[in-house]
C-alpha cells in the first residue's frame, strides 16, 4: 500500500472510531483500576491517597452499617481471611485493602496482605508483616507468618541472617499462649534446615499434637531420609 493510501486508511479509521477510542479509554481506565485495588495498600498509597482514589464517600457508605470505622475495617479483614481460606486471592486482597483504609491501625490488614503476597513477593510480605507486628507484636499467627516469609526468602537467597531470623520469630511464636500447630511445623522446617534433626522431629510432633492437620508430609519425607523418627511414631 502506498503512503496516501496509508494515511487515507489511518484518517479514516480516526474519523470513525471517536466512541470506540473512549470505550477503550475507559477500559483501561477500569483495568488500571482493578489491578491497583489487587495491590497491597493500593499499589503503595497513603491511607489519605487511597481514600481519595476510593471516594469519601464511598468509604462513608461503607462504614455506615458499622458503630465506628475502626469495626467496619475488622468486618473486611475478616471477611478477607474467609476469602483466603476459599483460594480466592484476589477478593481477599480487596478486601484487606479496604479494612486498611478504613483503619490502618487494623493489624490483620497488614497481617492478611502479607499472607497474600508472601509467595510472590516476599520481601513486600515481610515489610507488611513487620508493620502488622508492630501493632500486634504477640500475635502467634502475625509472628510465624513472619518467620515462615523469611523461610521463603532464605530458600530464594539462602542467607543465613534470614534463616536466623525466621527461627527466632518461629520460636517465639510457639511460647505464645494461642496454641499454633504451623508454627511448630514451620519451626522444623527451620530446624531442618540447620540440620538439627531432633529438634526439628521434636517441632512437628508438638505440631501434630495441636493439630494434626498441620503436618507437612513433604518435609516429614525429606527429615526420615536423614534421621528416622526418634519417637518411632511416624514410619
Amino acid at each position: 500500500m502506498k503512503p496516501l493510501v496509508l494515511l487515507a486508511a489511518a484518517g479514516l479509521l480516526w474519523a470513525a472510531t471517536p466512541a470506540q477510542a473512549q470505550r477503550k479509554a475507559k477500559t483501561a481506565t477500569t483495568t488500571a483500576a482493578s489491578f491497583q485495588r489487587l495491590q497491597p495498600q493500593f499499589g503503595g498509597l497513603t491511607p489519605t491517597q487511597a481514600e481519595q482514589v476510593l471516594g469519601p464517600a464511598f468509604l462513608t457508605k461503607l462504614a455506615s452499617s458499622f458503630p465506628s470505622r475502626a469495626e467496619a475495617s475488622q468486618f473486611f479483614s475478616t471477611k478477607g481471611y474467609e476469602y483466603l481460606a476459599e483460594s480466592k486471592t484476589d477478593t481477599a486482597a480487596y478486601r484487606f485493602n479496604l479494612a486498611w483504609v478504613l483503619d490502618p491501625n487494623n493489624a490483620d490488614a497488614y497481617h492478611g496482605l502479607g499472607i497474600v503476597t508472601s509467595t510472590s513477593a516476599p520481601e513486600q510480605s515481610i515489610s507488611l508483616l513487620h508493620k502488622g507486628l508492630t501493632l500486634a507484636p504477640t500475635n502467634a499467627f502475625l509472628l510465624s507468618d513472619l518467620g515462615a516469609s523469611y523461610l521463603i526468602r532464605y530458600q530464594q537467597t539462602n542467607k543465613k541472617k534470614d534463616l536466623t531470623t525466621a527461627t527466632e520469630l518461629l520460636e517465639k511464636a510457639t511460647t505464645q499462649a494461642t496454641p499454633n500447630a504451623a508454627a511448630w511445623q514451620q519451626l522444623a522446617r527451620a530446624y531442618y534446615l540447620q540440620e538439627k534433626y531432633p529438634q526439628a522431629w521434636e517441632a512437628i510432633h508438638k505440631g501434630q499434637n495441636i493439630s494434626l492437620a498441620s503436618m507437612d508430609f513433604d518435609l516429614i519425607t525429606e527429615l526420615k531420609a536423614k534421621l528416622p523418627d526418634p519417637q518411632g511414631t511416624i514410619k
